[in-house]
């Protein structure tokens, strides 16, 4: 059955004037029908033996060929399942779901859209509108055939009397419903079912079923008889198909036959040749897994026997050798299934090992007898250790270092306190239990010995953690330098690749399932490129070791893995040429702040040396004993704290500023003990002093010379044969005699002192600087309190305060004036250039003292003043002459001379006797003029001008005045 629903009536092939003409009305009645060949082909009648052979020249010939299906074309078209007659083959034979299916758009077909069409628009609408316009015009032929027309719609009308219900594509009887309403069991439901009425219902309905058999195979004749000649034809097609057929399977035949006898002598022999060469290899290939399988089985004792020998880098590329070859070449081998979970946990398990085997090493490296020898523990076990930890990616095993650092520290001093404890005879340990009160009770040599020793332990200690870490530091840079080159390498074969190309076309060219099928012939016919370029990838430094399923070097993987086995580290040259084989896989930038950390690591072991020693000096300050220390003991400490700093910051090249810290509190804590040590000794000096001339020993005079030849330092005491020579009157500076009291001598003692601690402490410059501007300052207004403001009769108990305690004391302040500059240049030479401003306290107090040595002066003047006020009120114009008010002048002058001629220099003397001298004479001039005495060369005026006379040549008879102009000519001046 070809179909099972109406079709339109088509013209025939022979009538060529015969055309179906579209109606609207009828298109909407029917469709037309799209013809099909209803034709099954014939069986074809030759041999069966003849056609069940397959076309294959050399195969099989007895397979299933396609030849052996037998399908009815109507059965496979005419699908009931269905929901609608379709209009192509895919549809009938896929199925509904094919139609839903998008198709991916091809990549090699262009999208068309309506523009490319637009052209073609553009050319056809003008032949469109001609073509309308003559179809209108032109009156078409009515060449239907009213017959046919009539037998159509006759045959319409009798399938319209079938019900629709069998006309559905969905009619199944297997549905309820629909087996309900073609069948309905009304007819049957009376009981027994043998009714009269029943059976006539039964008999309507079985007739009228076979009415609508009737017609629907008259319909089905008349489809038939439409397409007769057709099927006619297609039969007699049928009949010389089915004779070409056979003429050309009996050629297929004895070409087959003839292709079997050339296959058995031609081609037999080669083929077995191949095969029996691919079996070669792969037994080779079996061969060479079975020695890999047998070298990986041996994988876990080799590794136990490298970890007994601290082996951790062979052990550890031997795991991952091993575990390369389990993931590449074993992948899937039964028996080695837990071999990769097993050689992982015993990674972890050598991760664990490496971590304390470090942490051993450095706790034997730090804890080892601090002699002077720097060199590093077992080098190469520690090269190793940290090319394990580096390829295990343990990046922080230098905390380890650190935490061991700062105990070994702790434990440096505790034996240093230990061992000097037991040496000491006075310490009983048994009374005294701690550490810390045992050292409390030694002397500052017994201490400084200790602090010496501490010292000098932590200076090797520093110079061993330096060595230890310079090592790590240059393996970690070993490694960074491969990554470049690494890199560097790389780069160069990316350049080269485009080269290697077509090699590498060659040899994929020869390659079939990881084997090169030229190894099934003779090694000679590999091409020469191909060669030379495998010959350069086995040279290559970052090349794998070749694969054993490679024919040509079968035994190159076994090698390669049992010289790894061997493998030792040795030394630094050892690690380096593990480095070669080996990729840490660590970026540059984890490397750096590696190295980075590892030399803070170097500064922290610095920092750490101070703390302890700092707390080490807390310990012992804690009684005030470092406060206690003098200068030459604070001197001593001092230098050995500042050697240890600059040891300190050579070996590790940065400053630590905790022990510089602690050293600057303690100066400035000496400097203030040592201030109020020598301004409370100079208070009790000038307290004590009576301002009388003292007498200079040798060791001042040797001071002083020794700040005169431009430096300032306290000379060492001389031979005993020295300190025979006698005490001078005079203090001799650059030439200049200095009458001084003994508190001044001491006072410049003191100042040298302040010097010299400058110099071996500079770090309390300022500090010092500001102590001794408040002890200068502190003198001047000490000794003025005590000599012009007569302080000293009441402290000492002097009678009075004489011209000869002034005269002393203004060269006293004279003495003190002329180191002045000299200090002030000692101390700028010493100061950062942005501390200069604190020299101007030098400047005030030099301005202080020039004030009270005019003050002293001043006073000198008034004493001579008062004086004469009080002997010239009396003085009358009378013989004898030289009267007696002059001779008392006169003898007054001659005392004042006496007492200060020796103590201040010539030039001074005879200022202030100018000065005197220009009083006497305001004094003179104003009694003259209270007697009304004039110069008339009257007797009166004789008789002054001879006292005069006497006067003048009384003064310049004293020492160092004879050349002193008096000018006496002024007392007869008159004011105008």
């Amino acid at each position: 059955m070809a179909s099972s629903h109406s079709s339109s009536p088509v013209p025939q092939s022979n009538s060529s004037d015969a055309f179906f003409k579209k109606e609207v009305d009828t298109t909407k009645r029917f469709r037309p029908v799209q013809s099909l060949p209803d034709v099954c082909p014939k069986e074809p009648t030759g041999n069966p033996n003849n056609l069940h052979d397959s076309p294959s020249l050399v195969a099989d010939q007895q397979r299933w060929t396609i030849y052996h299906s037998k399908v009815n074309l109507p059965a496979a078209l005419n699908d009931p399942r269905l929901a609608k007659r379709e209009s192509d083959f895919f549809t009938k034979t896929w199925g509904v779901d094919f139609v839903d299916t998008e198709v991916t758009p091809s990549f090699y077909l262009p999208q068309i859209t309506k523009e490319h069409f637009a052209l073609y628009q553009q050319e056809i609408t003008p032949r469109e509108k001609v073509h309308e316009r003559c179809k209108n015009n032109c009156t078409p032929k009515d060449t239907f055939d009213r017959t046919l027309l009539h037998t159509h719609d006759k045959s319409r009308t009798d399938l319209e009397q079938v019900p629709k219900i069998f006309m559905k594509p969905d009619f199944a009887l297997e549905d309820s419903l629909t087996f309900n309403a073609v069948l309905p069991w009304s007819h049957f439901s009376t009981a027994g079912g043998k009714g009269n009425r029943d059976a006539a219902s039964s008999k309507l309905l079985q007739e009228k079923l076979s009415h609508y058999l009737d017609i629907v195979e008259v319909n089905i004749a008349h489809q038939i008889s439409l397409r007769s000649e057709a099927f006619f034809h297609a039969m007699t097609s049928q009949h010389e198909l089915q004779d070409y057929l056979r003429k050309t399977s009996q050629a297929v035949k004895l070409l087959r036959e003839k292709i079997s006898k050339i296959d058995k002598v031609m081609c037999e022999g080669s083929l077995r040749v191949l095969r029996l060469s691919l079996t070669r290899n792969n037994c080779i290939k079996a061969y060479n897994k079975l020695k890999l399988m047998a070298t990986v089985h041996q994988t876990q004792p080799t590794v136990q026997l490298l970890l007994s020998t601290s082996e951790y880098v062979g052990a550890l590329d031997l795991i991952a050798t091993t575990q390369e070859v389990l993931q590449q070449e074993l992948q899937g081998i039964h028996s080695f299934r837990h071999l990769g979970s097993q050689l992982c946990e015993l990674e972890k398990l050598i991760d664990k090992m490496m971590i304390a085997e470090f942490s051993t090493y450095a706790r034997n490296d730090l804890n080892r007898p601090l002699e002077d020898d720097c060199q590093i523990l077992e080098e190469e076990r520690l090269v190793s250790l940290v090319f394990g930890l580096l390829k295990q990616r343990k990046l922080n095993f230098y905390e380890i270092y650190g935490d061991e650092m700062i105990n070994t520290a702790k434990n440096i001093i505790k034996q240093c306190v230990v061992n000097t404890v037991s040496q000491i005879e006075e310490i009983d340990t048994e009374v005294v239990v701690k550490l810390a009160d045992q050292m409390r009770m030694m002397n500052f040599p017994q201490w400084f010995d200790l602090l010496k020793n501490i010292f000098s332990k932590f200076t090797i200690f520093l110079k061993r953690v330096k060595a230890t870490l310079n090592t790590i530091r240059s393996v970690v840079f070993l490694v960074l330098d491969k990554n470049q080159k690494t890199r560097d390498l790389e780069d160069t074969l990316q350049k080269n690749s485009a080269k290697e190309s077509t090699v590498d076309s060659e040899v994929a060219y020869l390659t079939h399932e990881g084997m090169f099928i030229s190894d099934a012939f003779s090694d000679g016919e590999l091409p020469a490129r191909a060669a030379e370029l495998a010959s350069q990838r086995n040279t290559s430094p970052n090349s794998e070791p070749c694969s054993s399923d490679s024919v040509s070097e079968p035994e190159c993987t076994t090698d390669s893995s049992s010289s790894k086995e061997h493998t030792s580290c040795s030394a630094t040259a050892g690690a380096v040429e593990m480095m070669i084989s080996d990729d840490m896989k660590l970026t540059d930038l984890e490397l750096v702040r590696l190295a980075n950390n590892i030399q803070e690591l170097l500064y922290n072991a610095s920092d750490i040396c101070h703390d302890r020693s700092v707390k080490f000096l807390m310990a012992r300050a804690k009684d005030g004993f470092l406060e206690k220390l003098n200068s030459n003991e604070f001197l001593t400490l001092s230098r050995l704290m500042e050697g240890f700093i600059l040891d300190t910051e050579q070996i590790c090249g940065r400053k630590s500023m905790s022990l510089r810290g602690a050293l600057q509190s303690q100066a400035n804590r000496f400097v203030n003990r040592f201030h109020e040590e020598r301004k409370t000794k100079l208070s009790l000096l000038l307290d004590n002093e009576r301002w009388k001339q003292a007498e200079v020993p040798a060791e001042f005079q040797d001071l002083v010379d020794s700040v005169s030849d431009g430096r300032i330092s306290l000379p060492e005491k001389k031979p005993t044969a020295t300190e025979e020579r006698k005490p001078a009157e005079f203090l001799i500076v650059e030439g200049q005699k200095y009458a001084t009291v003994g508190t001044v001598l001491l006072l410049i003692r003191i100042i040298l002192e302040y010097c010299q601690c400058v110099d071996n402490i500079p770090s309390i410059t300022t500090d010092m600087l500001t102590r001794l501007s408040d002890l200068l300052k502190y003198f001047n207004s000490r000794s003025c309190q005590l000599v012009l403001g007569a302080g000293a009769l009441q402290v000492v108990g002097l009678k009075t305060i004489t011209t000869k305690n002034l005269a002393l004391s203004s060269r006293c302040l004279q003495l003190i004036v002329h180191y002045i500059p000299i200090i002030r240049a000692h101390f700028e030479a010493r100061l950062q250039p942005k501390q200069f401003s604190m020299l101007r306290h030098f400047d005030h107090i030099t301005k202080d003292y020039h004030d009270h040595i005019a003050e002293i002066s001043a006073k000198l003047v008034a004493i001579m003043d008062s004086l004469f006020d009080k002997l010239l009120s009396k003085y009358e114009v009378k013989a004898p002459v030289p009267s007696a008010c002059f001779r008392n002048i006169c003898k007054q002058m001659a005392k004042m001379h006496e007492a200060i001629y020796d103590l201040l220099p010539e030039e001074q003397t005879q200022m202030l006797f100018l000065r005197i001298n220009a009083s006497y004479k305001l004094h003179l001039k104003r009694q003259l003029a209270h007697l009304n005495v004039v110069n008339d060369g009257g007797p009166l005026n004789g008789l002054v001008t001879s006292d005069v006379a006497f006067y003048t040549g009384n003064l310049q008879a004293l020492k160092g005045l004879n050349n002193l102009d008096l000018n006496m000519a002024e007392i007869w001046e008159q004011k105008r």
